[in-house]
């Protein structure tokens, strides 16, 4: 995990007493997927040969060294011999110099529009090894990657693995790839989930966006252990998953914590010492074997493999919803405005703007005075089927940063997210709304643009869609 100097929680005392984590009921998956058990001696075989590669390379695999591209060349081996499609991305703008490169590696099968993209970023810092930072999570994702390829199940998603470069010095390697894709191909990865320090000594257990939709799977077999996990506040902004957020790409992961210390209520929770370190040798050169909670490392594990069973394995037995017809009608305003309400004349072949695709759109404000525009239109959203997506294109003749005229994505009324003249692009820019509260009942949507007394701002929509997230 990055440091991040600014995050208040962040303790950089290290505190070295550790606890003792509570027992529990023997870890299994929800009875309803059949998703295997990874075996953590496994996972755990992988830490060694990465600690051992450290060792050969003066101690450490930071993303400029040998430790580094001989630990990317270890997981590449094991990744074709289970046959993968496996792709080293050389890092060529914004990554530190001499970085090593990204690895990508694809299960191809399944639906490849409909990409669940599982990541972890393989280098270490400096000072030591990073058994658990991020290790941990390279290893735990390796495991799960050789265990799907072992078991080969039927697959109506596609599943795509990535190890990162350069994210100890600011999220380099990931950032550069996010950047390197399509709108189209972005588009396709229809959440990321993000693996980074998921072995803390005293740690707890995090799950990024837990809330959300994307997060659900994740926190379904966490809650069945009993976990009762928390949001992973300390690693906000701070590890891989930040670069597919910058594009609206929904996503979310587990982690045990870093150098924030554990609280009296998390202790008494999950065991361990209040006060001290999730991870008392966060970026420090004991960060080694010795330095793994396998207890945890085997319910993240386990809980990955039951993520990626549930959102792109067929088990035969439906999705229990999915996207198989757009619940949104004439998302692209093409057939003329039904089912669309509201300022039903704002959609159209309009002159002076263009559509995103086909010709015609919806053109909201964009008047230079005071003036409110609206379309919506009823929907069910089906389970699993609650990701909204839309493009915008957002112009302006206002200036600087102050928000006078606004776009508002609304549900039932509630606000989901707000855009402003701040946010103008020169063309039209994909945007994503997660409806999973909403997930199998009928909801109004709307889409609202104001203005206010002077300076126009046109909010250009089009391709509004339900998909699968």
């Amino acid at each position: 995990m990055k440091r991040r100097f600014a995050v208040a929680s962040l303790s950089l005392a290290v505190v070295l007493g550790l606890g003792t984590l509570p027992a529990v009921a023997a870890d299994s998956a929800p009875a309803a997927v059949q998703s295997p058990d990874i075996d953590v001696t496994k996972v755990k075989a992988h830490l060694t040969e990465l600690n051992s590669i450290a060792g050969r390379n003066g101690g450490t695999r930071r993303s400029t060294g040998q430790g580094y591209r001989d630990s990317v060349a270890y997981v590449k081996g094991k990744l074709q011999a289970a046959g993968y499609t496996v792709t080293e991305q050389p890092c060529t703008s914004g990554c530190t110099s001499g970085a090593g490169p990204n690895l990508i590696a694809e299960w191809p099968h399944g639906d490849a529009g409909n990409v669940s993209m599982f990541g972890a970023h393989l280098d270490s810092v400096s000072a030591g090894p990073g058994m658990n930072d991020n290790g941990s999570g390279s290893a735990a994702l390796l495991e799960n990657a050789l265990t799907l390829a072992q078991q080969n199940p039927t697959m109506k998603g596609r599943v795509r693995f990535a190890w990162w470069t350069d994210e100890e010095q600011g999220l380099n390697g990931s950032d550069f790839y996010v950047r390197s894709l399509s709108s189209a191909q972005r588009s396709a990865i229809t959440a990321y989930y993000n693996f980074d320090m998921v072995a803390s000594t005293n740690g707890g257990y995090f799950i990024n966006h837990v809330t959300s939709a994307a997060a659900a799977p994740m926190k379904a077999y966490w809650d069945s252990l009993g976990l009762q996990p928390e949001e992973n506040t300390e690693g906000a902004g701070r590890s891989d998953d930040y670069s597919f957020e910058q594009y609206g790409i929904p996503t979310s992961g587990y982690a045990m914590g870093a150098g924030a210390r554990k609280t009296s209520a998390q202790a008494a929770k999950w065991g361990g010492t209040a006060g001290a370190s999730y991870d008392p040798c966060y970026h420090r050169s004991c960060d080694n074997l010795d330095n793994i909670n396998t207890t945890g490392l085997n319910r993240a594990s386990d809980g990955i493999a039951y993520t990626i069973w549930q959102r792109a394995v067929d088990t035969g037995g439906g999705d229990g919803g999915g996207c198989d017809t757009d619940p949104v009608v004439n998302g692209g305003f093409e057939s003329g405005t039904s089912p669309w309400s509201g300022d039903t004349g704002t959609i159209g072949a309009h002159s002076g703007q263009a559509a995103h695709s086909g010709t015609r759109f919806s053109w909201l404000a964009g008047y230079g005075s005071t003036h409110t525009e609206s379309v919506g239109q009823t929907v069910t959203v089906p389970t699993g089927c609650t990701r909204l997506t839309y493009w915008l294109h957002i112009d302006t003749d206002e200036s600087g940063s102050t928000a006078y005229d606004t776009f508002r994505v609304k549900a039932d009324g509630t606000t989901l997210a707000t855009l402003s003249n701040a946010d103008a692009r020169s063309g039209y820019v994909q945007r994503t709304v997660d409806l999973g509260a909403y997930a199998g009942r009928q909801v109004a949507l709307s889409f609202t643009g104001s203005e206010d007394g002077s300076l126009q701002t046109s909010f250009v929509l089009d391709d509004v869609s339900l998909r699968e997230g």
